[in-house]
Order: structure tokens, then C-alpha cells, then sequence
């Protein structure tokens, strides 16, 4: 619906070039989302700030890679210093004493922030940004985009119904969604358009298993024999990636979808550098928010658009994890507690006993379950383990207590070194 509204009413003569082929290939490969990750597992004195529609926000404030497209290969900045579009380049990180890198890859299917040599593609300007900071690039080959500010009017007019409406009111919720919703669908991920479902045996499974042409995605047992089973042509994927012949009904841009999660990047790295520089404590980032041991600036926080608001003040509070993190308010010592994923309350003092070395939570939770076969959905209680792991930093115990962590260090293979 956002995608249609935008087309309709606020497109109009800007071109925004259709992605497929090879250049969907390599161009998704900058797209990695946001920035989320734990510094300092607990601390006191804890705020907690989020930013008021941030990727809408960078939508309303930069330019976006449209138009043309055109490949190069070389140094391109030697010829063009504002060169705008996404680069091959080999990334040396600066000094090992870097507790919060800003530029993050997929390290075995996992988003890390490392330090190290290794070879990416990145947007443009998050290369340039990064620079500030010691960041080396080599520049190797890439594809250049006109740029132009295409999200301007529509994000006006749905910050403005936003802001007039209560979060009661319908029209607030509708616009928050319509707000936050566009950005996702130029980076559909073309993988999707080649999955197909078919019900077979459970006795020919092991011919889908053991076949180099399917790659099983999800498998659901019917419960009579039989099983729902997801399969992706891998080898069908890659023969359009080569043949540049999907669909371009599909109206996918991953170059949008990446410069703007890239543009929200800059934004948040730029507030981790200049709160460290000022010897600010950084607890725990995501994508839109940050916890740190003292107030941000006043000029920092309002209600208007790519502000900051305290969300929480934590006399302390504790992080775990990715979306995992709970602390006591101060004001009226009520306990907030996150989980991704879990639905049910966990007490803080649960939370906090997972800083003890090997320590961890089996907790249980209802979770719905569909069987296809008597067209039923079933409540289960399932097991949720909760535990600290180290798949975006290293650990870091002291008398078997958690206290702190670090960056991974890669090599130019993209493992994991130290």
C-alpha cells in the first residue's frame, strides 16, 4: 500500500532505475540493516534515547541513487571526489584499540561490526563518512547512480498527519506504518520469487535432501506422511541473475533500500563517535536507539522528526544481547524487561543472574502451531533458552562475570581471528 500511494502521488517524473540481474547480486550485499549491538553489559545510571522516525527521517534529508546506472572499474574518487553510488573496496579498519566500529558485514550469515582487513561493497557516502575516522578504503570497481531527493513530499505529508493525531487515533497508527514501510519494499529480496512449495511423501524427502539442485528453506509435517516442503532453485536463481530477465513487474531497487539503511548507519555512527569523544559511556545500540551513562545534548532532543527522546531512565540496567536488555526505572523503581522473540515477563533479577558466567534461562512460552491436516492451530508451550553468545562480539569475563565485550577481528577471508 505505502509503495502504491508513493507511485501514485509522489513519484511522478523521477526515474528510480529497476534492479535485477548481477547488479541485484552485488548491490545486496551492502544492504545489512541496522546497527545493533552491546558495549557494556550493565551498567548505572542508564539512558536510554530513541531517534523519532529515523530511516524516514534520512529518507526526508538525502539523496537517493536513481536514474542511470554506470559500471567503472579503478579508483573512481581520483577523478571525481563526490563519485555517488556503491563501491568494491578492500576496508582496512583503524587501530585495534577501536572498542565501536561503524562499518558492519556478514561474517557466516551473522551482521558484525569487526575490525580487520576484508573486501565489501558499501554505499558511497558511508565510505566517505567512515574516512572521518581512520577507515582506509581501496577502491576497486563499482556502479555509479545519479542522485535526487524523491522521498521529500511523501514523508512531509505523513510526519504531518503523525504529528497531529495521538497514538489513540488511528490516523497515527496508519501513518507510522505507511511511514515506515516504503523504504522495505525496493529491497525485496528476489530469492522469494523462486521458492515453491509442493507436498510430497515424507519417504521422497530424502531425494529432495540429497538432490544439488534444491535448497530446503522449511519442511512442515502434515502428520500423514506427507510434509509442506519450501524448496529455492538455487541453480534457477542464479541462470536469471545472469540472464537479467526477471520480472520487472517486481519493482525492486535494492540501491534505495541500502542507501537508506546506510544513511541511518552515518547517523548513528556519528553519535557514537562524538559521545566517546566526550568520554560518554556507550551500553548498547539498535538500529534507532542508544544507551549511555549521561543525557544527550538538549539541542539533540525534540519531537520533530530525526530528534532524539529518553525513552528510559534506568537506575540500572543490564544488556544480553540484540534486543535483549531490561532495567529498573528510577523514578519509580518499575522493572522493564526486553526479549526478542519471548512473549511472556521476565523479572529483572532474572535477567541480571545471566551475567554469571554459564549461567542461562530455560523459560516457557505458548507459541501457536498450524496442522494443515485438520486445518486446526494448536498452542504449544515451547522452551526458550536465554543465554549470552558471542555472535557479534567477544566476551569479555572477569571473576565469571560478565563485564564487558569487544569487537571480533576478521581477516581478509572474512574469518573470525581473534
Amino acid at each position: 500500500m505505502a509503495f502504491g500511494i508513493f507511485r501514485n502521488k509522489y513519484l511522478k517524473e523521477k526515474k528510480i532505475p529497476l534492479i535485477t540481474g548481477q547488479i541485484f547480486h552485488e548491490l545486496k550485499k551492502s544492504y545489512t540493516g541496522g546497527s545493533t549491538d552491546v558495549y557494556i553489559p550493565y551498567g548505572r545510571n542508564v539512558k536510554g534515547y530513541d531517534v523519532n522516525s529515523l530511516y524516514p527521517s534520512k529518507m526526508l534529508e538525502n539523496p537517493m541513487p536513481v536514474g542511470n546506472i554506470t559500471y567503472f572499474e579503478g579508483d573512481i574518487t581520483k577523478i571525481n571526489s563526490n563519485a555517488f553510488g556503491f563501491f568494491d573496496v578492500i576496508i582496512t579498519s583503524p587501530s585495534k584499540n577501536l572498542n565501536i566500529p561503524i562499518i558492519q558485514t556478514k561474517v557466516k550469515e551473522r551482521t558484525v561490526s569487526p575490525l580487520g582487513k576484508w573486501r565489501d561493497i558499501l554505499f558511497s557516502e558511508e565510505i566517505y563518512n567512515a574516512m572521518k575516522y581512520g577507515y582506509k578504503f581501496e577502491i576497486l570497481r563499482g556502479y555509479l547512480f545519479d542522485k535526487d531527493y524523491i522521498f521529500t513530499e511523501y514523508i512531509t505529508d505523513l510526519y504531518s498527519i503523525k504529528e497531529k493525531h495521538n497514538k489513540s487515533h488511528p490516523l497515527f497508527l496508519i501513518s507510522k506504518l505507511l511511514l515506515n514501510s516504503l523504504y522495505g519494499k525496493f529491497g525485496t529480496n528476489l530469492e522469494i520469487f523462486f521458492d515453491t512449495q509442493i507436498v510430497i511423501d515424507n519417504k521422497e524427502m530424502i531425494n529432495i535432501i540429497n538432490s544439488d539442485k534444491y535448497i530446503i528453506k522449511d519442511a512442515i509435517d502434515l502428520e500423514n506422511d506427507k510434509s509442506l516442503v519450501i524448496i529455492f532453485n538455487e541453480n534457477k536463481y542464479k541462470d536469471k541473475l545472469i540472464e537479467s530477465t526477471i520480472d520487472s513487474s517486481k519493482n525492486i531497487s535494492v540501491s534505495i533500500s541500502s542507501a537508506i539503511s546506510s544513511y541511518s548507519r552515518i547517523f548513528m555512527s556519528n553519535i557514537k563517535m562524538k559521545l566517546i569523544k566526550d568520554g560518554i559511556k556507550i551500553f548498547y545500540t539498535d538500529t534507532d536507539s542508544l544507551f549511555t551513562n549521561k543525557y544527550l545534548n538538549k539541542n539533540l532532543i525534540g519531537t520533530k522528526i530525526g530528534q532524539w527522546k529518553l525513552e528510559y531512565d534506568f537506575d540500572e540496567a543490564v544488556f544480553l544481547a540484540p534486543k535483549v536488555y531490561g532495567g529498573i526505572i528510577k523514578k519509580d523503581k518499575t522493572e522493564i524487561t526486553k526479549i526478542k522473540g519471548f512473549k511472556n515477563k521476565v523479572s529483572y533479577k532474572n535477567l541480571k543472574s545471566l551475567l554469571n558466567k554459564n549461567k542461562s534461562l530455560s523459560l516457557s512460552h505458548k507459541k501457536w502451531h498450524k496442522n494443515f491436516q485438520d486445518s486446526e492451530i494448536i498452542i504449544k508451550d515451547q522452551i526458550y533458552t536465554l543465554i549470552p553468545t558471542e555472535n557479534k562480539r567477544k566476551l569479555i569475563y572477569k571473576n565469571n562475570k560478565l563485564i564487558n565485550t569487544i569487537p571480533f577481528i576478521i581477516n581478509e577471508k572474512k574469518e573470525i581471528i581473534k
